[in-house]
């Protein structure tokens, strides 16, 4: 699932959201709203269906593999607070999605490729896996590299993202600054929690 190279389109389709940011998959989707494959129309799905799917928009949205999912389920469910809304946050902080948040690329994928590459990193250290959990206090920057910073402002420049209220953003020197832990507002991904607590609860 990190490393899902199938039809994109097919994925939005079945889950009747953008997911996927891609071109390609968002015209798929504009261009059929209906679920991939035969018999699908007017069908209604059980509530196992219904679980599954919250479930599989978490994990194509994050671009995280079944495993980590898993891993992520058992932190929530031992820490303080809604299981749910805790699952979601830390799928927030993962660094391939403050970077994409932030504008400086234009799909998830995208930020988890050039994070795997040794693009950005984290109180002055490269960092390259996509998963690591940022804290409030550390500061994110893109690597020193003229051609690299210029990609990565172009990216900026095409972007209509509204930014992160739990963490600052400065174009010029390309740092990203997390002021805080992020709120159940904050997070992006329309999902429904208690479904999903439920499903992976079974």
């Amino acid at each position: 699932m990190a490393r899902y190279t199938g039809p994109k389109g097919r994925i939005n389709r079945r889950l009747g959201m953008m997911v996927y940011e891609s071109n390609g998959a968002l015209k798929a989707l504009e261009k059929r709203k209906n679920p991939p494959g035969m018999h699908t129309r007017g069908r209604r799905p059980s509530n196992y269906g219904l679980g599954l799917r919250e479930k599989q928009k978490i994990k194509h949205y994050y671009g995280v593999s079944e495993k980590q999912l898993r891993r992520y389920f058992d932190i929530a469910k031992h820490s303080k607070g809604n299981t749910g809304d805790n699952l979601l946050l830390l799928c927030e902080r993962r660094l391939d999605n403050v970077v994409r948040r932030v504008g400086l690329t234009k799909t998830r994928p995208q930020s988890r490729q050039g994070v795997a590459h040794g693009h950005f990193h984290v109180n002055g250290a490269r960092v390259d896996i996509a998963s690591f959990q940022v804290r409030p206090g550390d500061v994110i920057t893109v690597r020193v590299n003229e051609k690299l910073r210029n990609y990565y402002r172009g990216n900026l420049a095409n972007s209509n993202t509204e930014g992160l209220e739990w963490a600052g953003f400065d174009g010029d020197t390309m740092t990203i600054t997390v002021q805080s832990q992020p709120s159940a507002t904050d997070v992006s991904l329309p999902v429904d929690c208690n479904m999903v607590v439920e499903f992976m609860s079974r």
